[in-house]
């Protein structure tokens, strides 16, 4: 299917500065709080999402193959830390012209190359998710408006039931609003605000 480019980019900008802003209003206090990814703490949370973030921009780049760039690296301040790679992901995408550019994401278990459009794609559902993650870690309100799960739930859905790197879905009600069928579908339970 095709993908326009521009708009993916875009929404994936918008869900990362969406984590930023709410990993911003973390303290040092929190860092040891659980999260809703199982067994995670916050620290542990932010070391992933910045490590995603380092190896996203690596792949966009050409070099996504390294090891190195997926690697959760210890740091004093993991705040900064996610600030910078949450800029230069959204710097690295910025910089690609071709939605069928080949992206190399080895942490989805094949060598071979996504099309860009696509992998942003990827990158896009993981921080609608792990910013929401950091809300109800921290007990913020979470509010993506309505352009962002509009976009994600159709590539929620299309997550294989037995992915390693999302919980088994949680049953929502029907009617549920596309943030809690999200939420749902990649095994978070959604707060009673979510729907």
């Amino acid at each position: 299917m095709p993908t326009n480019l521009d708009r993916v980019r875009a929404l994936d900008a918008q869900a990362v500065r969406l984590s930023r802003d709410l990993v911003r209003q973390s303290t040092v206090a929190d860092l040891h709080r659980p999260t809703p990814c199982a067994g995670w703490d916050l620290a542990e949370l932010l070391g992933h999402m910045t490590a995603q973030h380092r190896g996203f921009a690596a792949a966009a780049r050409g070099a996504g193959a390294e090891a190195a760039a997926w690697a959760v690296v210890a740091t004093a301040t993991p705040v900064t830390a996610y600030e910078a790679a949450a800029e230069d992901v959204t710097a690295a995408f910025a910089h690609l012209t071709d939605a069928q550019q080949g992206l190399v994401l080895p942490e989805f278990g094949t060598r071979t190359p996504f099309p860009a459009g696509q992998a942003i794609g990827f990158h896009l559902l993981d921080y609608l998710v792990h910013a929401w993650d950091v809300a109800a870690t921290l007990d913020l309100p979470f509010d993506p408006g309505p352009d962002l799960p509009d976009a994600v739930l159709p590539l929620a859905r299309a997550v294989p039931p037995a992915s390693p790197a999302f919980a088994g879905a949680v049953p929502v009600p029907g009617d549920a609003g596309p943030l809690a069928r999200i939420l749902g579908t990649l095994g978070r339970t959604p707060r009673p605000e979510d729907y």
